[in-house]
């Protein structure tokens, strides 16, 4: 099934000189236009952009929780099924004794830092935390909040976030990207994941929507990554230095802290992306993975070590057992306790996590497609899921675990729980540790969360370029990598002069939405590409 088929062949205009040679000017300027659009609003009226993207989130949220549930849910059944079933896992992306580009070690330290490498410094403690205090279990009263008898609880919640399901979210985007790439010699972009469903007709104007939309996606999600990401690097520079300037009490950083903070990161960003994948982007993504194994070993010796083992097992097992009833129900609220506080919590943890991975999917799964070449399916979701799942469940039992210890010991004292998430690490290791002890980890988190930021802004910015590019891998002119380095700077300080973080979440959910139907689309595509017109071969 590697080999290529010429009526499979997709012609995707280019320009051949000028500004935008080597690109499919319609996919590369429109999102510009809009986004464009978007920065200026925000910044002529932060107040009403505000208010009006919370409105727009509160009704997307309204409307379209239960398809944000169910289409996530959709995913993990078929990543899983095409990686365990003999005849589609043994399938190689690419061709059939092609050998794997990257070594196993690299392959995977690109894939977790681009897919959830800030997201592990911000919610290892966070997620925890937050569904210790309050989860459905608790509003249903079946468990204690802030009591030794809500922790299985608690971490049952937080796998539903971190594991399965929003690997799947990026592998069922690389899965399709790379097998129609690699194996049917399609180009490497969003389109061409649809084009057993609509054959050449992807050529034109419906395959330039789909390359539109996945950028404007992509630039949306990553945008709050780096929002959340800036907001603990400012944290943690206060809690290095101790400048005033930098908190507005609690530990939650101040607007000035946090433009400092987007300044240095995009930066380093744009020049990182300008070496491209087999030099800066793989060179950081290496120091990620050593520091971060340093940072979980300090916490295996340091931390909560044993309350960590127990958590690890018990986690798994309630989260296997619980993870159909989680994943399919859909709380509404019909104006009475408990559904109006289920509705309310997933609306702002569930529906918020899957509209973030869907935002994130075309960055990652493209990412993921192009780093993973010469693997085979099965391998691949092996990597591309199980992996990071059991690693992200080794982050919140080493270091969630070891807040949760602090605060049923009564030694944090709600200082952990009552911190500003972008504080909530750095106030575990000051609860931890000496002050001179602290400060010097917490310097080690900062440069962790600067290589991780840069990571994964460099390898969105290729990406972007790769999809306007009609999937042309080969390294694009400096001036547009500069031009995309802009772009995300000047959006995310908008949305965070209108609204901070608030603005990036409803400006995300809103944005998600469309790519959600294309996913979809690409879930049936890659199932009847590998299942139904595979059995005709």
């Amino acid at each position: 099934m590697s080999n290529k088929n010429p009526s499979n062949e997709l012609n995707i205009h280019k320009a051949e000189s000028g500004f935008y040679e080597g690109f499919n000017q319609i996919v590369a300027i429109s999102p510009k236009i809009l986004i464009a659009a978007l920065i200026i609003w925000t910044a002529i009226m932060p107040d009403v952009a505000g208010a009006l993207l919370l409105d727009l989130q509160n009704w997307s949220i309204a409307t379209f929780g239960g398809w944000y549930i169910y289409v996530t849910a959709f995913f993990v059944i078929v990543c899983l099924s095409l990686g365990f079933w003999p005849k589609t896992g043994k399938i190689r992306l690419g061709k059939d004794n092609e050998p794997p580009e990257f070594s196993r070690f690299s392959w995977f330290t690109m894939m977790f830092s681009a897919g959830i490498g800030v997201g592990m410094l911000t919610y290892s403690t966070a997620e925890p935390i937050f569904h210790f205090a309050n989860n459905p279990d608790t509003i249903k009263g079946l468990s204690t909040a802030l009591d030794a008898d809500n922790v299985r609880n608690a971490y049952k919640w937080a796998l539903l976030h971190y594991a399965l399901t929003p690997w799947a979210c990026y592998g069922i985007v690389g899965m399709a990207l790379g097998y129609f790439s690699y194996n049917r010699g399609l180009p490497l972009t969003i389109r061409s994941s649809l084009q057993p469903l609509f054959g050449k007709s992807i050529e034109g104007a419906l395959g330039h929507v789909i390359d539109v939309v996945a950028i404007i996606a992509t630039i949306i999600g990553v945008s709050v990554t780096i929002g959340y990401g800036v907001s603990q690097f400012a944290s943690g520079l206060f809690n290095i230095t101790g400048m005033e300037w930098l908190s507005a009490g609690a530990g939650k950083p101040t607007l000035m802290a946090q433009l400092f903070a987007l300044l240095i990161i995009m930066v380093a960003s744009t020049v990182s992306a300008m070496s491209g994948i087999n030099k800066g982007i793989k060179w950081l993504s290496n120091i990620n993975m050593n520091l971060s194994f340093f940072l979980l070993a300090f916490f295996l010796i340091f931390g909560a070590a044993v309350f960590a083992f127990k958590t690890f097992f018990y986690a798994i097992w309630d989260y296997l057992l619980a993870l159909p009833a989680m994943s399919f129900t859909v709380w509404s609220d019909n104006g009475t306790e408990p559904s109006t506080s289920l509705a309310s919590w997933q609306g702002a943890w569930s529906i918020f996590y899957w509209a973030w991975w869907i935002a994130f999917a075309p960055f990652v799964g493209l990412f993921l497609a192009r780093v993973s070449r010469g693997r085979t399916i099965r391998e691949y979701v092996l990597g591309a899921m199980l992996v990071p799942t059991l690693m992200c469940l080794t982050w919140f039992a080493l270091v969630g675990g070891t807040a949760i210890d602090l605060e049923l010991s009564g030694v944090a004292n709600g200082a952990i729980v009552n911190a500003d998430i972008s504080a909530q690490l750095f106030e575990t290791l000051n609860l931890m540790l000496s002050p001179e002890l602290a400060i010097a980890m917490s310097i080690v988190v900062v440069t962790l969360l600067l290589t991780y930021l840069v990571t994964s802004a460099d390898s969105a910015i290729l990406i972007i370029t790769t999809i306007a590019s009609a999937g042309d891998e080969s390294q694009k002119d400096r001036k547009h990598i500069i031009i995309w380095g802009l772009i995300f700077t000047a959006l995310i300080t908008a949305l965070l002069t209108a609204g901070g973080l608030d603005a990036l979440r409803s400006a995300m959910i809103v944005g998600a939405l469309p790519f959600s139907i294309v996913m979809a689309l690409m879930g049936i595509s890659i199932v009847k590409a590998l299942v139904f017109d595979g059995a005709k071969n």
